[in-house]
């Protein structure tokens, strides 16, 4: 990537209106509307978002309980801004992020992005994707 894009971790800062902009580009978010955006932001405990020129090119969320699982949402990226590493590093910092790079176990539901996730240590697990960090005893 040559472009200089400014990474974020907080959601402080993001707009309910210009993340609406961004999921016009999916097929799964087009219809948010910009109050649902707003109490989805209050509901989420954890956003990463990528700036370039000022403008958001790429925003994922992650819903956790900070010890033992976590859940990967929304992860999208401007069509200007794909095809050239930027989704790859925007999940390299999310989930590398100190507040969750312990969590043994996180979860996404994708029926869009298998591949991708499969790149970043997602296996396919009967209608989700998991990133196992570590064994999990189940009961």
């Amino acid at each position: 990537m040559d472009r200089e894009y400014l990474y974020y971790d907080s959601k402080i800062g993001l707009s309910s209106e210009e993340l609406q902009g961004l999921y016009r580009f999916t097929r799964w978010g087009r219809s948010r509307s910009v109050s649902q955006i707003e109490r989805m932001l209050k509901g989420t405990d954890l956003c990463f978002s990528v700036r370039y020129e000022c403008e958001l090119v790429a925003f994922c969320r992650i819903i956790t309980d900070f010890v033992f699982r976590a859940s990967l949402w929304d992860v999208v990226v401007h069509p200007d801004h794909q095809g050239q590493g930027l989704g790859s590093s925007l999940m390299g910092y999310a989930l590398e992020h100190p507040a969750i790079r312990n969590i043994p176990m996180i979860t996404t539901y994708s029926s869009e992005l298998g591949p991708f996730l499969a790149n970043m240590g997602f296996e396919p697990k009967e209608g989700m994707m998991m990133l196992l960090r570590c064994p999990i005893e189940y009961s």
